[in-house]
Formats: C-alpha cells, sequence, structure tokens
C-alpha cells in the first residue's frame, strides 16, 4: 500500500482559524427525557455497580420503561420512592435512606460501588445526597464504595446523566506513577463490541491504551496524570473532560468517530500524539475505513439530496450532521442541539454546510413551526414528537435510538447510516 489515507476534513493550518458559526439560542418549553435514563446503559457497562435513585414514583415508572426490566428480574438500579410522609417532614430523609442503602446491601452483598442519584423531587427539597453519601461511605468501612451524581431533568438531558456520572469517576482514577510513559484512555460509554474493536485497533497501531472510562468494573479504573491523553467517544462530556483536564490529563481533538471519515480521524488524533508511523497507520486502517465506506455507499442513492432537521435531544446531533453531510450527501436544514459544546465540537461545526441553521436550547412551538415551514425530508425529534409530525405527513427518526444502538466506529457504519435511511424506506412503501 502506498500513499496516505485521505481525510476529507484536513487539519486546519496555524492562524486559518475557521469562523465561528452563527447559533441560534432559544429557551422555552423543552420536549427530553431526563438524566436519569443514562442509567440505563450505564448499570450495563459498569458491571459492579449498582444505582440508586432518590426521587418519585414517575422516576422509577421512567426507569422500568425505557429499560423494559421484566417483573422477575435483578437489576442494577432501583429508586428509593420519596413518600408524602417525607415531604411533609414527618420522616427524617436521611435516615430513611441510610435504612433503605442497608438494606439494599444486605440483600446485594455484591454491589462494589453504590451511585445515590438525585432526582428532580430530591432536589426540589434540598436533599443533600452528596453529604449522605459520604456519610454511608464512611460507615461503610469499605465495604461498598458510595457516590454521588444528579440525574435531575429540571436543568439537564438525558446524556448528560452519563456525563455527571463520569465526572464523579474521575476522583476515583488512580494518579500516575510520576515516572509513567505516556498512555491513552477512551472516554464514553461504549457498548462492549465496539469498545473491544477500537482497542483492538489501537493495539495493532501499538498505541498503549491504559484503559477506558467508564470501565466495566469500577476497582479497575484506568491510571491518570500528566502523561495521559484521552479521547472522548461522545460530544457531550463536557464535565468529564474538564474534570479529566484538572488532573493533568490532555485532550486529543479529533472529530467523532462516527463514519468511515470520523473514525478516520479520531484513530489518526491519537496516532500523531503518539509518533505512529504513518505507513503503518494506513496499512491498519484502511480495511476497516473501505468497509465502512462500501456500507455507507449502500444507502447513499436513498439519503443523497434529502433534507435533514434535528430537534435537539441527545447531543449527537451536530456529528451526525457532519456525518450524514459529508459521507451521505445529505442536506442539513438546522441542526438543533440542548446545549452545544463549542469546544468539543469546533471541527464538526466548521465542516457543515454553510449556511446550515444552528441552534442551542429549545423554544418547542417555534422549532415546530420552523419544521413546518421547512418542510424536511427526514426530521430526528424525541419520542413525544414523533408521532404528531407523521400525522402532519413529515416522516421522522427517533433520537433516542441513536444513543442506545451501536453507531460508533468503522464495523457499525453501514449501521448507522441505515438508521436514516429506515424511515425513508418506510414512508416509500407505504405510499398509495
Amino acid at each position: 500500500m502506498t500513499g496516505d489515507i485521505g481525510l476529507a476534513p484536513p487539519r486546519s493550518a496555524p492562524g486559518c482559524a475557521t469562523p465561528a458559526p452563527e447559533v441560534l439560542r432559544e429557551r422555552g418549553q423543552r420536549e427530553v427525557f431526563c438524566g436519569l435514563t443514562g442509567i440505563i446503559w450505564l448499570h450495563r457497562k459498569i458491571q459492579d455497580a449498582f444505582f440508586l435513585v432518590v426521587g418519585s414514583r414517575t422516576c422509577a415508572h421512567l426507569l422500568q420503561s425505557a429499560a423494559g426490566v421484566m417483573i422477575f428480574a435483578e437489576p442494577r438500579f432501583a429508586t428509593a420512592i420519596i413518600e408524602e410522609r417525607d415531604l411533609a417532614g414527618m420522616a427524617d430523609c436521611q435516615d430513611e435512606l441510610d435504612r433503605i442503602v442497608r438494606q439494599l446491601l444486605d440483600r446485594r452483598p455484591d454491589i462494589r460501588t453504590l451511585f445515590l442519584v438525585g432526582s428532580c423531587p430530591s432536589e426540589v427539597i434540598k436533599l443533600d445526597l452528596g453529604k449522605a453519601a459520604q456519610r454511608l461511605d464512611v460507615a461503610l468501612g469499605g465495604r461498598t464504595r458510595v457516590l454521588n451524581y444528579s440525574g435531575s431533568g429540571i436543568e439537564t438531558t438525558f446524556t448528560e446523566g452519563e456525563d455527571a456520572c463520569l465526572a464523579t469517576l474521575v476522583p476515583e482514577m488512580p494518579a500516575a506513577a510520576a515516572d509513567a510513559a505516556p498512555s491513552l484512555v477512551i472516554v464514553g460509554a461504549l457498548p462492549d463490541i465496539v469498545e473491544d474493536q477500537f482497542l483492538r485497533l489501537f493495539a495493532e497501531l501499538g498505541i498503549p491504551v491504559a484503559g477506558c472510562l467508564p470501565a466495566r468494573t469500577v476497582a479497575n479504573l484506568p491510571a491518570i496524570g500528566p502523561q495521559t491523553r484521552f479521547l472522548l467517544a461522545q460530544p457531550f462530556l463536557g464535565d468529564t473532560c474538564r474534570a479529566l483536564e484538572d488532573r493533568g490529563a490532555k485532550r486529543l481533538d479529533a472529530l467523532f468517530p462516527f463514519g468511515a471519515e470520523g473514525t478516520t480521524d479520531w484513530l489518526l488524533a491519537a496516532a500523531l500524539s503518539f509518533g505512529i508511523d504513518r505507513m503503518h497507520f494506513n496499512a491498519v486502517v484502511a480495511p476497516g475505513r473501505e468497509r465502512a465506506k462500501r456500507a455507507i455507499a449502500h444507502r447513499h442513492e436513498r439519503l443523497a439530496g434529502k433534507r435533514i432537521t434535528f430537534l435537539p435531544d441527545s447531543q449527537l446531533e451536530v456529528p451526525l450532521a457532519r456525518f450524514l453531510s459529508n459521507e451521505l450527501d445529505m442536506i442539513p436544514v438546522e441542526v438543533g442541539t440542548p446545549y452545544l459544546h463549542r469546544d468539543l465540537t469546533a471541527r464538526e461545526l466548521a465542516l457543515l454546510p454553510a449556511g446550515t441553521r444552528i441552534s442551542e436550547g429549545q423554544h418547542l412551538d417555534r422549532q415546530l413551526d420552523r419544521v413546518r415551514a421547512d418542510r424536511p425530508d427526514l426530521t430526528v425529534c424525541g419520542l413525544g414528537l414523533a408521532n404528531p409530525l407523521e400525522a402532519e405527513g413529515l416522516s421522522t427518526k427517533w433520537a433516542i435510538e441513536l444513543v442506545f444502538s451501536p453507531i460508533h466506529g468503522f464495523e457499525q457504519a453501514g449501521d448507522l447510516a441505515d438508521l436514516f435511511a429506515r424511515p425513508l424506506r418506510r414512508r416509500d412503501l407505504l405510499k398509495v
């Protein structure tokens, strides 16, 4: 093999910064899940942890519905329900919480890490779960580590639950030795099969990987220090990124690993940082990249030229719009996101077509008015909006499916493209 793998987005030369795009900022009624929903994938990923939500019956119903847990299953999450007597001050909430935690650990002695997860109700009544976690952690004497984060939906969206959880884990990561060699950490919850694919690629490239955050067990969190470099696998991990940088780690700036181009650029950022020979990089990456390009090409005819709007939901919107635009020739009309991490998505934003409307936050009525005026071929939105828009003759895609499906990396690129092609294929089949 000769030459370099050509990337669609060349790295900017010094002093050639791309002007920041204008962003329409909106505040108003929102249509998103809360941060508790992140427990659904985190409890599967962190295998020695238990997530105890301190909330209402509504919180419990949300988790049960989202997870589809059978009544006889023993999931590693539960809800400590705040009752009327707690709200009325007839019971001491801290004593009740201690009792429930002891009851839980007596029943499930295998729990090594317990997350107390705050919710809207616990925050409204000012229940200090941070102090409760510290108190219980001391009381349990090392038997179980007790941590706390907030999954409240008052000011957050559902993927921020993962960000809050991982940021809480950063102080638990051991310190790397002062003379430790440089190493890489992959940051962001990925399906095990995708994580294994990336680990194999890094091993073939000769890049030393200290581990992943989250690790599959809290006991195996990777060590971190000034010689640590990390790649974000998800664009919504702003707090986690800052926590890692506060501990001296360095973020490698890259496109997010969606599609052939994004995944290549993500791997290349690590290869450049670790001084990997470019010809060796090409030889390792080329087979997966070509498989991804062929898989994407099968969906190109159906998606090319189609107009797409993203309503704010998961914070995956910007890199997914870049993927669809650059690799499938779709036309992003509006790319809405709940929160725009400019520093994490700057290169993604620079690759969106000129004229793309970018919005941050949500004013539901105004955004729906724009969707009706734009009449895109496909609207990516939350579950609560999909059926009403379909009733108006607009094809929709559930945004949450993009979070629960394996979509990162070369091997999943075709499946990612098909998630957008499928609603258009269904629309064509249903035409009379």
